[in-house]
């Protein structure tokens, strides 16, 4: 059973905030080339949703995936469900931004 993608709301703001960055710096269009690609890269978890490396050393449950070298996609795949938790650019610290919270 395929299953489903979802965003949390920080997940949605970095993505915003990557695509305002990307659009001041260079353009609108290749802004909204780049995060497509990433959303793209995101809902193609659905498919295989276990494919990235396992982080329970920094919270239960949180695996991530790079994209093209520049991009960590942290989500959690719990049943059916994959929720992407962020969105991290550039060497952002997603382990300090994502800590567990107990």
């Amino acid at each position: 059973m395929q299953s489903v993608v979802s965003f949390a709301p920080e997940a949605e703001a970095q993505l915003i905030s990557l695509f305002r960055y990307i659009a001041r710096e260079a353009s609108a269009d290749i802004a909204d080339r780049y995060v497509g690609a990433i959303v793209e890269h995101c809902e193609k978890l659905a498919e295989f949703p276990h494919r990235g490396s396992p982080r329970d050393d920094v919270r239960l449950g949180l695996r991530t995936i790079a994209f093209r070298r520049r991009v960590t996609i942290a989500y959690s795949a719990i049943d059916a469900s994959v929720t992407i938790l962020g969105i991290f650019y550039g060497g952002q610290d997603f382990a300090a931004l994502l800590g567990d919270e107990t």
